[in-house]
């Protein structure tokens, strides 16, 4: 399948709020969310992988970018 940059935000973001989860004091079953963090970081992974070799990009700087986008987003109205 291939991926777009928009679809490696959305896989990143879904990583970092299951990492959230899993860091919750409230998370009923830590195995469970854990996998589920673990899960959706290699799902982001592979799609990082795949969408750098397509591209013909390095794969670092890829996930550098998507990590750069999720974590510090530029304004709405930059």
């Amino acid at each position: 399948m291939a991926h777009t940059f928009e679809d490696l935000v959305q896989l990143e973001q879904a990583a970092v709020q299951a990492h959230q989860q899993y860091r919750s004091p409230d998370v009923d079953d830590p195995d469970v969310a854990r996998q589920a963090w673990v899960d959706a970081a290699a799902a982001f992974q592979a799609a990082v992988t795949d969408y750098a070799a397509a591209e013909g990009k390095s794969r670092v700087e890829v996930e550098m970018a998507v990590k750069k986008a999720v974590r510090h987003p530029e304004p709405a109205d930059a």
